[in-house]
């Protein structure tokens, strides 16, 4: 199987430049397909931002016999980020891609679920995302993995970890308080791109982090072997995203950590069933739950469901199987 890639490099339009960078890729697709007489050719679009202008590009579509698929990856419209008028005009373009489009293709049997009861009128289907299972070659013996644990001073089993983007809604604040408040020992790793962000004062001031050696900011970690191996090594993983689809690095915990400790929502629970312990944003509920289980230390029995989960459901290759019958039957 081969792939045509090109680049398209839209103006700077601050929040706008996403809408233009697809309006362009659109725009030069379809003249491609008309210079190469594809037929019935597939148009998937990833992500609802250009929803309020995707109507003549539809129209366009659906003349050359085409068909107009989408997948809204997350709640972007929820996104603190945003400010209320962009998240309005997010909520306005989600609804009219659902009115445009041929086929809306979930990650997540929660975002389904949601688009379903939203706009009753859009066609939907569910094909997950995936993840690699393959475990680190890197041993405890290894000076990759010594060096780090020796720098942060800590040890394999000796930490809790979190992973992912530094933004307010995957709930830092209420981990890293909670963290604090509970009992344990152990450390806290916290592997995100802190660095230069404002959000990080913000933070310490909201939770005086800094003035609990057990929480520890470690930066990123782009070694994927070495991440990998964090993730094995880790005696909980706590996942604190909240308005997302299927979050990659779920996925990668499940398949590499035996104990994940997961925000009971929605999209969390679809993903991760009775393979995780949960957690609400009620004060003192995840610090319960962490000193609930601070002291036990086999959890192999709950690794093991995680990661067959991951091994029926979640892997590449049946994705990539899901999505060619789907496009092969549609086409």
């Amino acid at each position: 199987m081969e792939a045509d890639c090109f680049t398209v490099n839209p103006p700077k339009l601050g929040p706008a430049r996403v809408i233009a960078y697809d309006m362009q890729a659109i725009n030069y697709a379809l003249k491609l397909i008309k210079q190469q007489k594809i037929e019935k050719p597939i148009f998937y679009i990833l992500g609802n931002t250009i929803g309020a202008f995707i109507a003549p590009f539809a129209r366009k579509i659906h003349k050359l016999s085409g068909q107009l698929f989408v997948n809204p990856d997350g709640l972007e419209w929820k996104r603190s980020k945003w400010s209320k008028p962009v998240q309005a005009y997010l909520k306005y373009a989600e609804k009219v891609m659902t009115k445009k489009a041929d086929l809306i293709i979930s990650d997540n049997q929660g975002i389904e679920s949601y688009i379903q009861s939203s706009y009753p009128w859009a066609k939907t289907t569910f094909i997950a995302y995936g993840t690699d299972l393959t475990p680190s070659s890197l041993t405890a013996q290894s000076d990759k993995v010594q060096d780090f644990l020796a720098k942060w001073q800590t040890k394999e089993k000796g930490y809790y970890l979190i992973v992912g983007r530094f933004v307010p809604e995957n709930n830092y604040e209420t981990a890293i308080r909670e963290f604090m408040t509970s009992e344990t020992q152990r450390d806290l790793l916290i592997i995100c791109n802190q660095e230069g962000n404002p959000y990080f004062e913000e933070l310490r001031q909201k939770t005086r982090f800094d003035q609990d050696p057990r929480v520890k900011f470690v930066g990123t970690v782009y070694d994927r072997d070495l991440l990998t191996y964090l993730r094995q090594a880790a005696f909980a993983y706590i996942h604190g995203h909240e308005v997302g689809g299927t979050n990659p690095g779920l996925l990668e915990a499940l398949a590499h950590t035996d104990l994940n400790l997961v925000l009971a929502v929605d999209f969390n629970r679809k993903v991760a069933g009775q393979a995780a312990h949960y957690w609400t944003k009620e004060a003192g509920n995840l610090a319960g739950l962490i000193n609930q289980l601070d002291s036990q230390t086999d959890f192999g029995q709950l690794g093991q469901v995680a990661h067959q989960l991951m091994a029926e459901n979640y892997t590449w290759p049946k994705i990539v199987g899901e999505y060619e019958e789907l496009f092969l039957h549609e086409s």
